[in-house]
């Protein structure tokens, strides 16, 4: 069933209730024809390579999502011309791609109205929500929808954020897109402690800023929903050093909210999640999962002998509140959205290690035991 099918739900993988093997399956298939006639591997988490996004270099934080029954890709940033240790300058991007089919090669759709990256995408209904972000000079408190409708890319303007932010997560629930945190401008030594809240089943919808978690302010968390309930979890605080320079803290705090209801700080995840592909997925009606994530292990390691993003799915589960690693992925992402598809799990590509992309779009189900 396609997210277009859907009436206003979370941008949540809603999957039958398994319990996870301790290893993710690979395959090389792509279509679901060889996917059903592959054999059976030996975890119900399988995961897939989709045909690579035409972007050779990757694309760190695009704006992704699911509407008109394709999948679609667009803006993100990279460093074309060499890497940062080697003098190379990020680039923004304004290209949208377009996937129609699990099987399918990716194409043009068309352009963002402007090279943009590293904010939050929602799918919805009557459109993929793209908020914020950020270029080469400033944020943007900018919203708009990308639709995909009869072959043709088309842009509807949405409210704009309270003020510019990149940088942060959300979740739609129910009829309503949640963000929260991020930072207002390039040069921040603080993270934003802010709340914010658009019904979009109101005609004249505008953002609301609502009261924010009791932790402290931050950057690059994840977002999930269950249940009628959203979680933050993570992220990065920031401060300002000696010599005036931002400088993370990286965090392992987790909360709670519901409307009507204040927020309830839960179980501290196992280890620092920052970037983790947001939204988080959904396992069934009491689990969401981080999807590897940077853990800091590595933060004063040179870029050029980083190994690599850890690879572990860590699952909270809502009920019991405790944390368990669940399996290892094939792929190591950070600063990269996540998507419904046809009732998968898309990751497309993102940062595998610091000024590093990949171009290699994933997409995982739970495989019928």
């Amino acid at each position: 069933m396609s997210i277009a099918s859907l009436k206003l739900r979370p941008l949540l993988v809603v999957i039958a209730t398994h319990c996870l093997a301790t290893q993710c399956a690979t395959s090389s298939h792509a279509a679901d024809g060889a996917a059903n006639s592959a054999p059976k591997p030996t975890s119900p988490l399988d995961c897939e390579k989709l045909a690579s996004i035409p972007n050779t270099e990757g694309l760190g934080f695009p704006f992704a999502g699911v509407h008109g029954n394709a999948l679609l890709v667009a803006g993100g940033a990279n460093f074309p011309n060499g890497k940062p240790w080697e003098g190379g300058k990020k680039v923004w991007h304004d290209t949208v791609f377009v996937l129609e089919s699990l099987g399918g090669k990716w194409k043009q759709a068309g352009k963002l109205p402007r090279p943009l990256a590293y904010g939050v995408s929602i799918s919805t209904p009557d459109g993929i929500a793209c908020l914020g972000g950020s270029d080469a000079e400033r944020h943007y408190a900018d919203c708009f929808l990308l639709k995909w409708s009869r072959g043709k890319l088309e842009v509807a303007t949405l409210p704009n954020l309270p003020k510019p932010c990149a940088n942060f997560t959300g979740v739609l629930l129910e009829h309503t897109i949640y963000v929260a945190g991020g930072i207002e401008s390039p040069m921040a030594t603080t993270a934003l402690h802010s709340f914010w809240s658009l019904d979009l089943s109101r005609p004249d919808a505008t953002w609301r800023e609502l009261e924010p978690w009791p932790g402290p302010g931050r950057m690059f968390a994840t977002m999930g929903g269950q249940g009628g309930a959203l979680y933050l979890f993570g992220g990065a605080g920031l401060k300002a050093n000696a010599d005036g320079e931002a400088e993370r803290q990286w965090l392992t705090d987790a909360y709670r909210f519901e409307m009507g209801t204040d927020w309830k700080q839960i179980a501290n995840l196992p280890r620092p999640v920052v970037a983790a592909p947001t939204p988080a997925p959904a396992l069934g009606q009491s689990q969401l999962l981080l999807l590897g994530g940077d853990d800091g292990a590595q933060a004063a390691t040179s870029p050029d002998q980083h190994r690599g993003f850890p690879r572990d799915i860590l699952a909270y589960h809502t009920v019991t509140n405790r944390w368990t690693t669940i399996g290892k992925l094939p792929f190591s992402y950070a600063t990269t959205p996540t998507a419904n598809w046809h009732g998968r799990i898309i990751v497309p590509g993102g940062e595998t290690r610091p000024g590093i992309r990949s171009n290699e779009a994933w997409v995982a189900r739970i495989v019928p035991r």
